[in-house]
C-alpha cells in the first residue's frame, strides 16, 4: 500500500530532479561549447589554408612575373649593346676597306708596276677563257699602259702553253674613268666577260678576308659553329 509523499519528500524529489535536469543541460552546454570549439577551428584552419595558399599564388605570380621582367630586361639590355657592338665593328670594317680603295690610286701611279699588274690580270682571263682571241678593256688613261701590258701577256702566255693568242684592246667599250683601274677580259664574243678591274678584285678580296680579319681584330667568336 502506497503512502502519498509529505511535502518534504516532494521538495527533496523536485530538487533532485531539478539538479539532474540542470547537471545534464550543463554536460549538454558543454558538448555543444566543445562541438562549436571544434568546428571553428577546422573552419578557421580551413581559411588560414586558404588564405595562405592564396597569398602564396599571388607571392609566385608575381615572382614569376618579376622574373620575366628582369629576363626581357636583360635579353634587351644585351640585344641593345650586341647590336652597338656589331655596328662599331662594321664601321671600323668598312673604314678599313675604304681606306685600301684609297690606295688603290696608289698602283697606277707607278706606271712600271702597274703594268706588271694589268699584264697578270689579262694573262688570268686568258687562261680562264682559253680561247685563240680575246679583248681587254680598261680606262682610257690607261690605254698606253695596258697596250704595253698586253704585249707582254701575249709573250709570256706562248711562254707558258706554247701557243700563241690574239689579245686586242676594246677601245669602243674603255671602263669607267672614276674606277680605280685594272681590265675586264671579255671572250666568246663578249658573251663571257672575266672582270678584273682592281675595284672588283678588292671586293673578292674583301669577301674572301672579311673573317680573318674580323678574327685578327675582335678574336675568335665562339657563338659561331661553322665557318666558310
Amino acid at each position: 500500500m502506497s503512502h502519498a509523499m509529505s511535502d518534504d519528500q516532494v521538495s527533496t524529489e523536485l530538487k533532485k530532479m531539478t539538479a539532474f535536469i540542470r547537471q545534464e543541460a550543463l554536460e549538454k552546454a558543454q558538448e555543444i561549447r566543445i562541438k562549436a570549439d571544434e568546428e571553428f577551428a577546422i573552419e578557421k584552419s580551413k581559411l588560414v589554408r586558404a588564405e595562405t595558399s592564396s597569398i602564396d599564388n599571388a607571392y609566385a605570380k608575381r615572382f614569376k612575373q618579376a622574373s620575366m621582367s628582369q629576363q626581357i630586361t636583360r635579353s634587351t639590355l644585351a640585344n641593345k649593346t650586341r647590336l652597338k657592338v656589331l655596328s662599331a665593328r662594321q664601321e671600323l670594317l668598312d673604314e678599313l676597306f675604304e681606306r685600301a680603295q684609297g690606295k688603290l690610286e696608289g698602283y697606277t701611279g707607278d706606271k712600271g708596276k702597274y703594268r706588271e699588274i694589268c699584264k697578270n690580270l689579262i694573262l688570268e682571263g686568258a687562261y680562264a677563257l682559253n680561247e685563240d682571241k680575246v679583248a681587254v678593256r680598261a680606262r682610257k688613261a690607261d690605254y698606253d699602259t695596258v697596250k704595253g701590258s698586253i704585249e707582254d701577256a701575249k709573250k709570256e702566255y706562248k711562254e707558258n702553253l706554247n701557243k700563241e693568242v690574239e689579245i686586242d684592246l676594246d677601245e669602243n667599250n674603255p671602263q669607267p674613268e672614276d674606277s680605280a683601274g685594272g681590265v675586264s677580259v671579255v671572250g666568246t664574243g663578249g658573251k663571257i666577260d672575266i672582270n678584273n678591274t682592281l675595284d672588283e678584285r678588292l671586293k673578292l678580296l674583301q669577301n674572301d678576308a672579311l673573317p680573318m680579319v674580323r678574327r685578327s681584330l675582335f678574336g675568335k667568336n665562339e657563338n659561331r659553329r661553322f665557318y666558310d
